[in-house]
């Protein structure tokens, strides 16, 4: 198979994206541009330039290598799937041209036990999901922690995935010391680095490489000289002097933050502001807990918002969070201390986490947790406090609201803040503004954030969004469940009224308005629940039945509810013998809840009858002869090749010799007419 026909193949296998496939396609014109590429003699920075300038037509964005390798980066926004390029990749370059040694860095220890799971197979995200060849024969992973267990590395034919940390690499080169990699294994006989450094066809895969430049342990990662490094990054750039941007030289594809909003594969973030606010009139510390209550304000509505969406359309509901970026540890306490006991009365009191690493021991364990725990439905987990530590890698997707309170420039804000809280809860736009918008608390960088993303050359265009100043919104947002009056009055559920994320829970009783008309009198008791719950379901499967219950009066019927009874008591038969102490229900006393809730159902239930269009007359069908006209047809013996056409430019292509089926015998071509 052809390269090319590879690239198809592999990204209808692994159903990439448009932006993913376009970056495949890239890799492989790239490949296909410069052979040199594939080369695996030691390159001179002389041989290297001649690559650049080969590839300078393709790539104009192409600059420089920017390493002591071939390296190309391709810059996608987060919540594109860089994941799952990285997959396309490995894929891509085993199938095209026979690659089996990968080696896959990542820049801390989030994203290391990140990728780990995605490339392990049978996980929820697994990056070879669809390739048959994997499934049998799935890659082997060797990772920072089992490499010096592994033995006789060279005797195996498949594919060797290594994932490393670069921050454990980092520290083990302080102070001018070599890696631990570096060290003599008794199984190579020979370092595993050196072991890596002579692999012919070692290509390096870096996540979020904008956190590998200048690094020591880069630097010692370059001595591999591997065949190709691949670079893949949400933000292009790095912060130079003075606060000021320096864009990468390497990038061969960008698909930036204004593109996956457009297309529809991340939430739209807005910035969000009071109005009139002037940040001159008020000190940092007023501002500060200005964006922290109006933070909570949004977060609020949104979560209506959410439960509203989840009821209204029947998907599983799902439960925001919002985020507090906390300059430094100190800060992050602090901030801790406000939400739970002063803000709001102390309404977030066990709702609020502080990620960082001042916690140790038990602390930590609790800490990571509750962290991974906090897209969960259930977690009670509302407020996130982190410092520096959930940049990358933290792939969550109902985080709605994030208050920065470091500084940053505005760039750096919109690029790295914001990009914990794009991916979307349902993996697709709903159309609903507020569930698919990301909101931004920029009160005192309002001005500025929305200049930078005005900017001709911005990656984002952000909307703008002006909150009224507190106490002049009127009435709380509210999110009301109405389900129907014949549960309530069977007492099988309760109306909720959500106001501002709490959920009052109202019980109606036989003298709420549900209770009208000839069956306020019914009560029932709650040892009657089961009963009435089984009775409920039952009815809804016989009713299916139009010969025994053709409308809702057929409940009435000493026949149809002898039958509900005998079915209800069937299904609250015990599973085992009736345990000495427990009692059991009379069947007089099940057809008496039987008959209480057919009675309900029979009141509140409006018939809709059922249209059967059937047709009139006799229906009709059979075969006539007929007999074909072929006398003005000349057609002559022709080649069986097939022909391909391109419909854009009209050039001809002959496939090859097309399939022929050899008939036993004429068949009579008849007719079916109706």
């Amino acid at each position: 198979m052809s390269a090319q026909r590879v690239v198809h193949a592999v990204s209808g296998r692994l159903s990439l994206r448009h932006p993913q496939e376009e970056s495949l396609q890239k890799l492989h014109d790239a490949l296909e541009a410069v052979p040199a590429l594939r080369d695996s003699q030691a390159r001179s920075p002389e041989d290297l330039q001649a690559m650049i300038k080969a590839m300078a037509a393709q790539f104009p964005s192409l600059a420089d290598f920017e390493r002591d390798f071939p390296s190309l980066c391709f810059a996608l926004a987060t919540g594109v799937g860089k994941t799952r390029l990285m997959g396309a990749f490995i894929t891509y370059l085993h199938a095209a041209y026979g690659y089996r040694h990968f080696f896959v860095l990542a820049p801390n220890l989030t994203i290391y036990d990140k990728l780990i799971r995605d490339f392990t197979p049978n996980t929820p995200k697994y990056v070879f999901k669809g390739i048959a060849e994997f499934a049998t024969t799935p890659p082997e992973v060797i990772t920072g922690d089992n490499y010096e267990q592994t033995a006789n590395l060279s005797l195996f034919d498949g594919v060797q995935i290594n994932i490393f940390n670069i921050s454990k690499i980092n520290s083990e080169v302080r102070g001018g010391k070599s890696p631990r990699i570096k060290r003599l294994s008794e199984y190579l006989g020979q370092s595993y680095f050196d072991y890596l450094a002579n692999l012919p066809d070692l290509v390096l895969l870096m996540d979020e490489s904008h956190r590998y430049r200048a690094s020591a342990g880069v630097r010692a990662l370059n001595e591999l000289k591997p065949l190709l490094g691949l670079e893949l990054t949400a933000t292009p750039f790095v912060e130079g002097a003075g606060g000021k941007t320096v864009d990468f030289r390497n990038v061969v594809m960008r698909y930036m933050l204004a593109s996956a909003i457009e297309d529809g594969f991340v939430k739209e973030p807005a910035v969000v502001t009071q109005q009139n606010f002037k940040p001159a009139d008020h000190s940092a510390e007023q501002i500060e807990r200005i964006k922290l209550m109006d933070g909570i304000r949004v977060h609020e509505e949104t979560k209506v918002h959410l439960q509203t969406y989840a009821a209204q359309n029947g998907v599983p509901p799902v439960k925001p969070f919002m985020l507090v970026i906390a300059r430094d540890t100190t800060h992050a306490a602090q901030l801790l201390e406000l939400i739970q006991s002063d803000l709001f009365h102390g309404q977030y009191k066990g709702r609020v986490i502080q990620v960082d690493s001042s916690k140790t021991g038990a602390d930590e364990e609790k800490m990571i947790r509750d962290l991974l725990e906090v897209e969960h439905y259930d977690s009670p987990t509302e407020i996130v406090i982190p410092v520096n530590m959930l940049k990358e890698g933290w792939d969550v997707t109902n985080l709605y609201t994030i208050v920065p309170l470091r500084a940053a420039n505005a760039r750096t804000l919109i690029e790295q803040s914001i990009g914990r809280g794009l991916r979307l809860p349902y993996g697709r736009k709903t159309g609903v503004e507020v569930v698919d918008r990301l909101n931004i608390i920029a009160h005192d960088k309002f001005n500025e954030v929305v200049e930078e993303a005005g900017r001709g050359d911005s990656p984002i265009r952000l909307k703008k969004l002006e909150l009224a100043p507190p106490g002049t919104t009127g009435e709380k947002l509210k999110s009301v469940t109405v389900p129907s009056t014949a549960d309530v009055l069977l007492g099988l559920v309760q109306t909720q009224v959500a106001t501002s994320g709490t959920v009052e829970t109202q019980t109606p009783t036989a003298a709420t308005p549900y209770a009208t008309g000839s069956v306020a009198t019914v009560v029932f008791a709650a040892e009657d629940k089961p009963i009435v719950q089984a009775t409920r379901a039952v009815i809804a499967e016989i009713a299916r039945d139009t010969a025994t219950m053709p409308s809702s009066a057929a409940l009435a019927k000493p026949e149809v509810q002898a039958r509900i009874t005998q079915l209800v008591q069937e299904r609250l038969l015990p599973a085992q013998t009736t345990l000495e102490g427990m009692e059991t229900r009379s069947a007089a006393s099940v057809a008496e809840v039987v008959q209480k809730t057919a009675q309900v159902l029979m009141a509140q239930t409006i018939d809709i009858p059922r249209i059967l269009v059937k047709p009139m007359g006799a229906v009709k069908t059979g075969y006539r002869d007929f007999t074909l006209d072929v006398s003005r047809m000349k057609y002559q013996p022709m080649d069986q090749s097939l022909i391909s056409k391109a419909l854009q430019s009209g050039k001809e292509t002959i496939l090859g010799q097309a399939s022929m089926i050899r008939e036993e015998r004429a068949q009579r071509i008849t007719s079916c007419a109706n």
